[in-house]
Formats: structure tokens, C-alpha cells, sequence
């Protein structure tokens, strides 16, 4: 598959190198259920008309980039950019179009985007956006301003309708929303899979080990997604058949321990020891145990850890149970 290509800070003078596409365009945080309707319906028109299926994403987001510049603080973001494009991948697209978002960007007018953007570098023969699509300087365009563009260059738009359940669109804002309250069975339900973070483990204090449990520790963004304890497994880890290894979870700023305020997965791998450092690894979060909490001693905390360690292994022996009884 092509690789994902960033669009340069020069917009108005990019060359036409793109094979012609069909389109969808959105930020795809989290590629929830919504979006996955648009990506369906990408992939099914490119292969009826032999166009390549294109996704037009944004980093920063328009919203984070807006946020930043007012001085507040930026939507939590769901996943790291490298798990977008693999999502997006694995629901077959093959062109995975990464636009920066800068001033240059933002100060575009929306004929100026339809031009420069969707027609000369990305070559666009069909596009379907969500209803409340806005686009271009001052989100001044809108879906009647992509179809008065579209109709004099042949390409065909097409709007897709909210998508959702009883009466809830799906949004990555409900998916955020589900898990600041750690309900990962509602994000599961939004996604359509159960909420993954991805990383490659790296060096820590090494405070685990000394205390009789050993961890994985995989830096977090700021503002994290998940805050808080969870049952959870690790997928990615070299063991006989490949299967997802049981852990316990804590996200969050580890207050008992430093006052850093650097967000951080720690994972004690249940039943298996080894060295992990380097490598990539998938957490799925299962279900929420409690909050993060700051404890008067490192001795409290141990008692609370095993308390932790306990109830993840029973929740996690219980879906698992229910998983069979399933099939």
C-alpha cells in the first residue's frame, strides 16, 4: 500500500500527483462507528469506479490547532496518528492523505481548498462528507458550497446521514465522554471494538519491580484519554499462540510517586515476566477497577495494588468465560 504523505506548508503550489480518487475527509478520531460509514461507502465507490480510496485527515486537528492558539487547552485525542492510519488501513484504504494544519492551511478559502487541495493534489472524482461537513477560512464552507464547486468539475458528492443509535449520533465526543467516566463496555459499543493504546515500552523508575510488580510502562499524551485503573490485555507480546496476555492497568500521573504530572501506562503483566523494552504493544482496556488516588505510603498502595491485581484477574477470567459461552 502506498505510504501515508503529508501535504506541505505550501498548499497553493502543490503539483497534481495523486491517481484519481474517491474521497472522504474528517479528522477520524477514534474511527468510530459513524466514521466507519463513511469509509465503507469510500472503499465500495472507489472499487465500482476503479478510483483509489483516499481518507484526507489533519495533524493537528482543526480543533487543537484553534485551541492552541487561543491559549486553551486541546480536545483529548483518542489515539496516536499511527493507530488512525491503521485503522483506516485495515477498513481498506489505501491512500491515507495526512494534511498539516497551520495558518496557511486554516487562511484558505474554501474555493481555494476545493481547488488546490481536493482537485490539483488529490485529484477527487467522488467525495461523500458527513452533513455538518464545514471547511475553509472561518468554516465558511459547507456542504451546498462543496456541491456549487463539485458541479463544474464533474465530481460527484455525496452526503451521508447521521449515523447512530437510538436516536445518538456517533461522535469521537461520546467516545471521549464514555471514558473519562471509564466505561469502556459504552466506548466498545461507539467503536465497534474495544479501546485500544498502542506503544512501544520504554525505561521507567523501575519503582515495580521493587515492589512486586513489575510493569510495562508506555508514555501517555497530554491530556490523556483514560484516567484511572482498568482491566486490560496486551496484545502484541511474542508468546506460544499469539494470544493477548492479562494485565492490570493504571493510567494516569502516578501522584503517590512523583509529582511530574507526565501522563503514563503502567501494565503488570499477569502470569508472564520477560523483557519487553522496545517493543510495541496493544493495551485493550476492559473494564475500570477505580480512579487513580494518591496514597499516604508506599506500603497502602502495595495493599491496594494487590487488592488492583485480584479484581482484574477475576473480571478478566469472567469475560473470558463469557467470551466461550458466546460462540
Amino acid at each position: 500500500m502506498p505510504a501515508a504523505f503529508r501535504l506541505s506548508r505550501a498548499p497553493l503550489s502543490l503539483p497534481v500527483d495523486a491517481a484519481p480518487s474517491a474521497l472522504t475527509i474528517g479528522n477520524f478520531d477514534g474511527v468510530h462507528r459513524g466514521h466507519q460509514a463513511l469509509l465503507e461507502a469510500t472503499v465500495q465507490a472507489a472499487r465500482e469506479r476503479g478510483l483509489a480510496p483516499t481518507v484526507l485527515t489533519f495533524e493537528p486537528s482543526p480543533g487543537a490547532f484553534f485551541a492552541r492558539s487561543r491559549g486553551l487547552s486541546p480536545p483529548v485525542r483518542l489515539q496516536r496518528l499511527r493507530d488512525k492510519v491503521a485503522c483506516l488501513r485495515a477498513l481498506g484504504v489505501s491512500h491515507v492523505c495526512v494534511a498539516r494544519f497551520d495558518q496557511a492551511m486554516a487562511s484558505l478559502s474554501p474555493e481555494a481548498f476545493c481547488e488546490t487541495v481536493l482537485r490539483q493534489r488529490l485529484n477527487v472524482r467522488w467525495l461523500i462528507v458527513g452533513q455538518d461537513f464545514r471547511f475553509g477560512r472561518g468554516r465558511s464552507g459547507d456542504v451546498a458550497t462543496l456541491r456549487a464547486w463539485a458541479a463544474g468539475c464533474g465530481v460527484e458528492v455525496h452526503v451521508l446521514p447521521d449515523v447512530g443509535v437510538e436516536g445518538l449520533r456517533f461522535s469521537s465526543s461520546m467516545v471521549r465522554e464514555a471514558l473519562a467516566v471509564g466505561d469502556c463496555a459504552a466506548a466498545a459499543a461507539l467503536l465497534g471494538r474495544p479501546y485500544r493504546i498502542s506503544g512501544r515500552v520504554t525505561h521507567g523508575q523501575k519503582l515495580g519491580r521493587t515492589l512486586g510488580f513489575p510493569t510495562i510502562n508506555i508514555p501517555l499524551w497530554s491530556p490523556p484519554p483514560v484516567l484511572g485503573v482498568f482491566a486490560v490485555r496486551v496484545h502484541g507480546v511474542d508468546v506460544a499462540g499469539g494470544q493477548a496476555i492479562a494485565g492490570a492497568a493504571s493510567a494516569g500521573v502516578r501522584p503517590t510517586v512523583t509529582s511530574s504530572g507526565r501522563p503514563l501506562l503502567e501494565v503488570h503483566l499477569l502470569d508472564f515476566s520477560g523483557n519487553l523494552y522496545g517493543q510495541r504493544v496493544v493495551v485493550e482496556f476492559v473494564e475500570f477497577l477505580r480512579s487513580e488516588a494518591r496514597f499516604a505510603s508506599t506500603a497502602e498502595m502495595v495493599e491496594q495494588m494487590h487488592r488492583d491485581v485480584a479484581k482484574a484477574r477475576a473480571v478478566l477470567l469472567e469475560s473470558a468465560a463469557a467470551a466461550l459461552e458466546g460462540r
